[in-house]
């Protein structure tokens, strides 16, 4: 009987881990979503202003965004890859 207490309780750790990696890639997934879309929006401001000086602006802001989206979907997979272990 001790055993398999025991046994229960390694199963559920081991559980409880592998949730706490999923509720990390979930969270860093959403981050890297809401990034692209913040840089979706930032090119189509960028096509629709005819000033150069805007222009500019918005499309550093996009490539900002890109760069924390892709920073995000590394995190990501980094953490999916470790549910389970």
């Amino acid at each position: 009987m001790k055993k398999l207490i025991l046994a229960l309780a390694v199963v559920l750790a081991a559980a409880g881990a592998a949730q706490a990696q999923t509720g990390t890639a979930m969270k860093e997934s959403g981050k890297a979503v809401a990034e692209k879309a913040k840089e979706g929006k930032e090119d189509v401001q960028s096509a629709a202003t005819t000033d150069p000086k805007k222009k500019a602006m918005h499309k550093a802001k996009a490539k900002a965004h890109k760069a924390k989206s892709m920073k995000h979907d590394a995190a990501a997979k980094a953490a999916g890859d470790n549910i389970g272990k």
